[in-house]
């Protein structure tokens, strides 16, 4: 398994088990040279973004996983978390239709969440 396919599996457990709404794996490295993958989630309100973004960083920290850059961790309805080759964004509900990044990077493949916890 790539280590950016075990920051995303990491990622999505880690948004789930704080309840997170409509997770979305974008694999956007034919499209990109950004990242590897977005991983996009909604909390249904301030503090379940931070909750969620903790638990991420938590999470991805004890497998020895550290984030280049954190933007939009102090009360935010968006916050973005640079792993390099995965980035993940945390929306409220609100903006996550706003700014509307799987419309953005429609171009990217769009990998179920189920298929992506299978891999090995």
């Amino acid at each position: 398994m790539t280590t950016e396919l075990k920051m995303t599996q990491l990622a999505c457990k880690a948004l789930d088990e704080k309840k997170g709404i409509d997770i979305k794996v974008i694999d956007i490295h034919e499209v990109s040279v950004i990242a590897e993958y977005f991983v996009i989630a909604s909390g249904a309100n301030e503090n379940q973004v931070q909750a969620m973004m903790q638990n991420v960083e938590e999470e991805l920290g004890k497998a020895g996983f550290e984030p280049k850059q954190i933007e939009g961790s102090r009360s935010s309805s968006w916050v973005l978390m640079d792993y390099g080759d995965v980035i993940i964004h945390i929306f409220d509900e609100e903006n996550r239709l706003f700014y509307d990044l799987e419309r953005i990077w429609r171009d990217g493949k769009v990998v179920e969440m189920t298929e992506i916890m299978n891999q090995d």
